[in-house]
């Protein structure tokens, strides 16, 4: 099943299938997502979401099939093409930051623009604006390892949001934060994301988290099972599974 947006599509998977050895990780999955949605792709442990996540991000490449990333197919891309299309286009949140420790927060939230050539001082003066929207601006200093995992979470949204992408790709962005922090994490990603008109898209294994955004893809045994919309707002006010199953 396919859900096709009205939107400019933004992100298009055509039958792709992945394996890893001899064990499929995805089995023909087709999936469009449009510019400023925000996608959360649920399953079971080894359903292949997050390979999923990972094709479309263009960090993987499929065997079969086509992937299309912001108007461009970068299935038989190089990998340095692919890379380059990433930097300009993508910004990146996992489970657990993956900030560089020798650098500041300033540091880090600054280094995907000194990547593409900003000067050191606009990136710094982009990254102090970033950082005070959320709130944080007294730890602009301050190394990964003397923040706690929900600071050092915000500052990896800050990172991933910084160069204003088109897309955000997130992988379990609270999967290693208590429920409170982890709430909180979500909250200010899906309304960054939503307020900057950014695309979205999560893989997330609880459903509080999925509820949070405007759409949710199922995936089992490597194939998408159901795609449908939610409605946001008594989404995260209705405590009912969608599937129970999905959180395993």
């Amino acid at each position: 099943m396919n859900t096709t947006t009205a939107t400019q599509p933004v992100l298009q998977t055509h039958d792709i299938t992945k394996s890893f050895g001899q064990v499929p990780a995805l089995r023909g999955v087709s999936l469009t997502v449009g510019a400023g949605e925000s996608v959360a792709i649920m399953g079971p442990s080894g359903s292949g979401k997050s390979t999923l996540l990972h094709c479309l991000s263009g960090v993987l490449t499929p065997e079969i099939g086509q992937v299309s990333f912001c108007g461009e197919e970068i299935s038989s891309m190089s990998d340095r093409r692919r890379s380059h299309l990433r930097l300009a286009n993508a910004g990146f949140v996992f489970q657990d930051g993956q900030l560089i420790p020798e650098l500041s927060a300033r540091e880090n939230i600054a280094l995907p623009l000194m990547l593409t050539g900003t000067k050191k001082s606009k990136a710094f003066a982009a990254a102090d604006e970033v950082i005070g929207r959320i709130g944080l601006i007294d730890l602009r200093n301050r190394r990964p390892g003397d923040m706690s995992g929900g600071q050092a979470q915000r500052i990896a949204i800050a990172r991933a949001m910084v160069a204003r992408p088109k897309v955000i790709f997130a992988d379990e962005p609270s999967g290693a934060l208590d429920q409170a922090t982890g709430h909180e994490v979500i909250q200010l990603l899906t309304t960054t994301a939503r307020m900057a008109g950014t695309t979205l898209v999560m893989v997330t294994h609880d459903i509080n988290v999925a509820r949070w955004c405007a759409r949710l893809v199922e995936i089992r045994d490597g194939l998408v099972h159901s795609d449908r919309r939610l409605d946001i707002e008594s989404s995260k006010n209705n405590n009912t599974p969608i599937h129970e199953e999905v959180m395993l």
